[in-house]
């Protein structure tokens, strides 16, 4: 019996071929790979913060690009241009691509046509090319008589962020239990409020990734915003069309890293959170403690008397119904 489990052992050791034959393989590849990724970050962070402008040889610490960056009135146009486009585009596509992802979940079995024809739509804008979407977009504002600028690039910007919001939360929602949303409407919750105190709390984490998501493409877009924005500029065009290197651009870069991974923080701690609530809603024997919050949060306080009376002579019936089966 030994022999055979040592030599199954070895057969399925030689059939897996992720094991690494040698300790040497992942304690070389790994850092590798986070060289590759992360040394030209460090690169910029560190030539951000040199006394010339020079990108091979750092001659000395220095402040000078930083305080050059905020006295360049074009570089902050641009600047606040993509800032203000990003965070409207996400607030208005994070609405609309939850509001379609909770649509497309209620459809029913005889609609399942018509939900997959609307997901495959909404899946275009994502994987076809920038430059078929910019020119489209393009197309479409001046036939309609809308003059290329700041409104065009916002409506170009929402265009393509709420598919990328419905594809984050889509999947989350149709795992959700319907019977939550039942639950709460046989308390006396209206469907507005169950909309704000159970599908919404268990989206949140996907609402999270989809809304950092639609930052990300708004904030870095340069095709559409380029064939949409007419004379308004973005950091993006701004950066593309700089004739040479520009140090106070490193400067402008390593405050996007570092408000980039504050937020990736951030969003970390909040799903850990809500992780650690969905944990600690079982209780010891196993049974799921989140009803009686549910209960406490959605029942209108009008309902909350008539309940409890409700409830007094459920236990007042079933004394009587024991008394006349004893007698």
């Amino acid at each position: 019996m030994k022999s055979k489990n040592t030599s199954s052992r070895r057969k399925l050791k030689n059939s897996d071929s992720r094991i690494w034959k040698t300790p040497i393989g992942y304690k070389l590849y790994l850092p590798l790979v986070i060289l590759f990724f992360y040394l030209p970050i460090v690169s910029l962070i560190v030539f951000s913060f040199n006394e010339t402008n020079s990108l091979i040889n750092f001659t000395g610490f220095s402040f000078k690009w930083y305080k050059s960056l905020f006295r360049n009135s074009t570089i902050m146009d641009a600047l606040t241009t993509s800032l203000t486009i990003a965070l409207i585009s996400t607030v208005v596509s994070v609405i609309l691509g939850t509001l379609g992802s909770i649509g497309l979940a209620y459809f029913s079995r005889k609609q399942k046509a018509l939900k997959d024809m609307i997901l495959m739509t909404n899946n275009i804008p994502v994987v076809s090319p920038d430059i078929v979407t910019a020119v489209s977009l393009m197309i479409l504002f001046l036939g309609i008589g809308l003059n290329l600028g700041y409104v065009s690039m916002l409506l170009a910007h929402i265009s393509f962020c709420t598919p990328y919001v419905v594809l984050a939360v889509y999947p989350k929602m149709s795992k959700l239990d319907k019977n939550l949303v039942e639950a709460s409407m046989d308390l006396g919750a209206t469907k507005t409020k169950s909309l704000f105190k159970v599908v919404l709390p268990e989206l949140l984490p996907s609402i999270l990734s989809g809304a950092m998501m639609a930052f990300t493409m708004s904030f870095d877009d340069f095709v559409i915003s380029y064939f949409v924005g007419g004379s308004q500029v973005n950091i993006s065009t701004y950066l593309y069309s700089l004739k040479k290197t520009n140090p106070a651009v490193n400067a402008l870069s390593t405050i996007i890293i570092l408000i980039v991974a504050a937020v990736l923080l951030i969003s970390q701690f909040v799903q850990n959170r809500q992780s650690k609530k969905g944990l600690q809603a079982k209780d010891i024997n196993g049974s799921d403690m989140r009803n009686n919050n549910l209960e406490r949060k959605l029942v209108p306080n009008g309902c909350k008397q008539a309940i409890e009376v409700q409830k007094a002579d459920d236990i007042m019936n079933v004394i009587d119904e024991t008394e006349n089966f004893i007698e």
